[in-house]
């Protein structure tokens, strides 16, 4: 499925939408807790570890979504036997997220 064919249509992960949505308002929450963190000249190891919490919340958002995205784009693009594009798209994305 092409992107703009899958424009057409609802993403995967859109059944888990509103959850995504309550991550990231967490997220958001937890973004703005640091910045009182810091405004507030607290200790540099707990703010580190908020940060670090905020970013396994964002490992893990993104992983909900590449599921989504393998199981619904990737696996109807293989189907339809025009999967190289978004396998390769795919790995992109994988080697991006692994050199982080």
């Amino acid at each position: 499925m092409s992107r703009s064919a899958a424009t057409a249509t609802k993403y995967g992960y859109t059944k888990d939408k509103s959850a995504l949505l309550a991550r990231l308002k967490r997220m958001e929450g937890q973004a703005r807790g640091i910045q009182q963190m810091i405004e507030d000249d607290r200790y540099c190891i707990d703010i580190i570890q908020q940060l670090t919490a905020l970013s396994a919340a964002a490992d893990e958002a993104s992983l909900i979504i590449l599921e989504s995205h393998i199981e619904g784009c990737v696996s109807q693009a293989i189907r339809e036997e025009h999967g190289q594009e978004h396998i390769k798209e795919l790995m992109a994305t994988l080697r991006r997220a692994i050199r982080r």
